[in-house]
């Protein structure tokens, strides 16, 4: 990119496990608390904001465009414009570079970016057969013709389309998320020992950047009914071991398979959102600047290998950049799978993949477990999907100021068979 890209700011909710505190919270009213706080906490004037982009997967039924819901919610006026944008997993991501291009190209000077997902309430969808027929009671003018409609009515129809395991079904190869993560675990020979070890270790570092405050700097607290506040992610569990890990049974693929609830992440709630500007205006305006993004890039690859994205996305990062492994400085990965980030691993540091898959002549490098996922992962902490690539940069940017280093890669899997990387520096 010619320019730095600034992030002033950027705060998100706690990730909460689904049906839990935030379970009455629908993905707008989640953006709408982080984005008013951001504002606040910011000091700058919403008016000073040219747009509001959000990323979100499963769209609000009440909420067509949730960014422009969102935004008026928060208190953004009228005139300040707003869209929503979906890039699965990535949406979070998808919203700030598409913040970024319009930056860079003069469209606008501050952009409010981020992401939102309620998982908890991804709504159920009635089959086709249940909407004819309320479609043709509807038509219905008469008792008489009504009642006959009635008569047909079958109690089968009422069964509904789970719009979660819909949406997490890949319609190109037919493979839920998981089975994905089960496909990675046989091509590069994980076990369920590894998974279920990688797993633990996600909470244990979660729970340790909890008991130190490290996630008090970038979560703001929201209300949970009339009385009370939360502030915390209740994904880590305090009483995670191996021992209850290895005794859970296999989910996706239930006679040969090693991925299970617990080596996976769960289903959450939750929101993020961020202030981007030129850094050149940034330091104009002497802002209080968290960080910087210094480019970022997309990839693509087998919809049934999808939690292969990062190795991808970054191996073209890296390429057109020139920066390698050896400059980045601490690494956010999401974490879908423990398989997902295992497979990963082994790809950067495989010189036979990185020649067959990725075009290059070596491997991408061995990454250093002591800079990976220092504060834990989604693993522990949850998924929101469209809020988590924007989670992913917020936290990066801490965590490079805590260790008092430069430079960061913060990158994910997406569902479809994409991946995303984005590099990140602080002063």
């Amino acid at each position: 990119m010619k320019e730095r890209i600034a992030i002033v700011s950027g705060y998100r909710t706690p990730f909460l496990r689904a049906a839990t505190d935030f379970k009455d919270l629908d993905a707008d009213d989640l953006a709408a608390f982080v984005l008013k706080q951001l504002m606040l906490l910011s000091g700058m004037a919403t008016s000073s904001v040219d747009e509001v982009i959000l990323g979100n997967v499963a769209q609000p039924s009440k909420a067509a465009n949730v960014s422009r819901v969102s935004a008026l919610k928060a208190g953004f006026e009228n005139h300040i414009p707003a869209y929503s944008v979906q890039r699965n997993c990535a949406s979070g991501m998808e919203s700030v570079s598409t913040a970024i291009n319009k930056i860079l190209v003069g469209k606008a000077d501050t952009i409010v970016a981020g992401g939102t997902e309620s998982m908890t309430n991804i709504p159920f969808l009635f089959s086709r057969k249940m909407k004819s027929f309320f479609e043709n009671l509807m038509k219905a003018k008469t008792p008489l013709k009504k009642l006959g409609v009635l008569s047909s009515f079958k109690f089968h129809y009422l069964a509904p389309v789970i719009g979660l395991v819909d949406g997490l079904t890949d319609p190109i190869c037919g493979q839920i998320m998981g089975i994905t993560a089960e496909n990675l675990a046989k091509e590069f020979s994980i076990t369920r020992l590894d998974q279920d070890k990688y797993a633990l270790h996600s909470h244990q570092k979660a729970l340790a950047a909890q008991e130190s405050g490290f996630f008090q700097q970038e979560t703001i607290a929201v209300p949970a009914g009339f009385e009370s506040l939360v502030s915390t992610d209740n994904g880590p569990r305090s009483d995670q071991t191996l021992e209850r890990l290895q005794k859970l049974k296999p989910y996706f693929d239930r006679r040969y398979g090693t991925v299970t609830v617990g080596n996976a992440c769960p289903i959450t709630d939750g929101a993020a959102a961020m202030i981007l500007k030129r850094e050149s205006d940034a330091k104009r305006d002497h802002d209080s600047i968290l960080g910087y993004i210094r480019d970022y890039d997309y990839a693509g690859l087998e919809p049934s290998r999808m939690g292969l994205g990062p190795v991808y996305a970054t191996a073209k990062l890296f390429k057109r950049t020139g920066i390698t492994l050896a400059d980045i400085d601490a690494i956010e990965m999401n974490e879908a799978f423990a398989a997902q980030i295992i497979a990963n691993l082994r790809a950067f540091e495989s010189e036979s993949f990185s020649k067959h898959y990725l075009g290059l002549d070596k491997a991408i490098g061995e990454v250093n477990m002591d800079t990976f996922n220092i504060h834990g992962g989604a693993i522990a902490l949850g998924h929101p999907v469209g809020a988590t690539g924007a989670r992913l940069l917020i936290t990066l940017l801490h965590t490079l100021k805590k260790i008092n280093k430069q430079r960061g890669l913060a990158t994910l899997c997406v569902g479809g068979g994409q991946g995303a990387s984005f590099i990140v520096e602080v002063d």
